[in-house]
């Protein structure tokens, strides 16, 4: 099998410098690719050395909403300078009203500047997007947004915004902690996703799997990229696709928006 990660943050600290012998677990399990999501420019010269250093990884460079507050005079040309050198993909981006410390103001002009950029790039953009779906769909709308498409990472916005954010050339990533009991209406948003709109992340190291599908454990509460194929058994299991359809459409959606 050729398996796809569409959304994952493998330059992140908690993997303790082993990133060399984890990259041999994805191998193993089958793993073609993975996007590997910077959250902030202090991030974005480890993804270039794991990029240099791994066929594999797929960079993208971003600001994520949470390191805003963060982002330096110049950060905006710094990005496009990073995209220039490795056209990847643009993300982690996006929007958060979940955290009551987090300050919305910036957010919305940082998103759209990165958005703009993808556009003009014509690189597809990983979104983040938390409690504010109508809003993020009205920036969508009016644009402008990469002819190529946008992943929605791990969405979990309402089941009835899907078909409209499709139209838009959205694309969804399932990723494995969804199978937790308690995420039935996730689930039910994803069976409304399109075939040709899926796509698998295991958002690592964030969002474990529920521990009796982790194949790859990795210590409390960091998940293990490899375990993607656990991830594809899972969204095979709550989704109703056959499995070797869904392998397939996942790899056909991958390459149509990232590339081979």
């Amino acid at each position: 099998m050729r398996l796809f990660d569409a959304h994952n943050h493998f330059q992140d600290a908690r993997f303790g410098g082993e990133q060399e012998d984890l990259i041999s677990d994805c191998v193993s399990v089958g793993l073609s690719k993975m996007v590997v999501n910077g959250t902030r420019e202090s991030d974005w010269p480890a993804i270039v050395d794991l990029a240099r250093r791994h066929d594999c990884v797929l960079p993208s460079f971003g600001l994520h909403p949470w390191f805003v507050h963060e982002r330096s005079p110049n950060w905006l040309a710094k990005l496009e300078q990073q995209l220039d050198a490795w056209p990847g993909a643009v993300g982690e981006i996006g929007l958060d009203r979940r955290k009551p410390s987090l300050a919305y103001d910036g957010q919305e002009e940082v998103f759209i500047s990165q958005l703009r950029l993808a556009a003009e790039h014509d690189l597809p953009a990983s979104i983040h997007c938390i409690k504010t779906w109508g809003r993020l769909n009205e920036l969508l709308c009016v644009g402008p947004l990469p002819k190529r498409g946008f992943l929605l990472h791990s969405y979990s916005g309402p089941a009835e915004m899907v078909e409209p954010l499709a139209k838009l050339g959205a694309y969804f990533s399932f990723p494995g902690a969804f199978m937790q009991e308690r995420k039935t209406r996730q689930r039910d948003a994803f069976r409304q996703v399109p075939v040709d709109r899926l796509l698998i992340e295991t958002d690592a190291p964030e969002q474990v799997l529920p521990e009796d599908r982790v194949t790859h454990p990795l210590g409390q509460a960091v998940n293990h990229p490899a375990n993607i194929a656990a991830v594809y058994e899972a969204a095979i299991e709550a989704l109703g696709h056959p499995h070797e359809d869904l392998v397939k459409r996942v790899e056909e959606n991958f390459v149509r928006l990232f590339g081979g």
